[in-house]
């Protein structure tokens, strides 16, 4: 298995990606951390997958060295961190309050940033044994175009999307690789509250066509799903990507790829 004998711990393990993400590092042989608010996560259910649940509100700085703390004590080293956790909020500039912009950067941008400082010894001590070690964070296509409704959203990720990039310049040299996943619409909790949200344009209208709607303005006419962004998180989390860092890898099924098309 790609990923025998390796340690990883996943921010947001209890979400809908973040689920997906530990289910397929756990099957390529590694040992996996789950860390999130709850057990039961966004899906609001708990499967007892074998994964080692950690509890972690990734805007707590204590929560973040607590929780690294608990890996170095069983194992002294971390091969693999993704930072899946993330929010969205359906505004405007205009229409969101500082609080909000605060909370959004909080867990976007600041809970990567603590997870991966925290974890920087025990990602350079797994690299010391031959292999590179991987941190893998989660941007989005909307840190390169914009969707209407989620500013702050989208500054979020292009914050994560520099980060990522400085990272990956700052400790490639100490074997660290460092990645962002830049996803579209992916089949979540998330995507089906922004459905049923204003800043989608449903304002109460068919869910069901909007859901059609969207999926038609792709160049491969679907959304995708956690398992396919699970898929890239593994290859990324792999030995075989050691040359791969520093990148932000859009996942979009080609939405970014194409101008707006017109309406006949």
């Amino acid at each position: 298995m790609k990923l025998d004998g390796k340690i990883a711990l996943v921010t947001g393990g209890r979400g809908g990606i973040g689920r997906a993400v530990v289910k397929r590092l756990m099957n390529e042989g590694a040992t996996v951390y789950a860390a999130d608010l709850t057990e039961q996560g966004s899906l609001k259910k708990h499967d007892d997958d074998g994964s080692h649940f950690l509890k972690l509100d990734v805007t707590s700085e204590q929560d973040a060295i607590n929780a690294i703390n608990n890996v170095n004590e069983q194992h002294a080293e971390l091969h693999i961190l993704v930072n899946a956790a993330g929010i969205e909020i359906e505004k405007t500039i205009e229409q969101t309050t500082l609080d909000e912009w605060n909370q959004s950067f909080a867990v976007n941008v600041t809970g990567t940033f603590l997870t991966c400082k925290y974890s920087l010894p025990l990602l350079r001590a797994a690299a010391k044994s031959g292999n590179t070690s991987s941190i893998i964070n989660f941007g989005s296509y909307d840190g390169f175009i914009a969707d209407p409704g989620l500013a702050a959203y989208c500054a979020t990720k292009g914050a994560v999307h520099a980060l990522t990039r400085a990272m990956a310049c700052d400790h490639g040299p100490e074997g660290i690789r460092v990645n962002a996943i830049c996803p579209g619409y992916i089949d979540t909790p998330m995507l089906q509250s922004f459905f049923e949200g204003e800043g989608s344009g449903a304002d109460g209208g068919n869910i069901e066509s909007l859901q059609q709607a969207v999926r038609d303005v792709h160049p491969m006419r679907t959304y995708g799903t956690p398992e396919d962004i699970a898929n890239l998180v593994n290859w990324l989390a792999s030995d075989e990507a050691r040359y791969a860092s520093g990148q932000l890898w859009v996942l979009d099924g080609g939405l970014s790829a194409q101008v707006q098309q017109m309406r006949f």
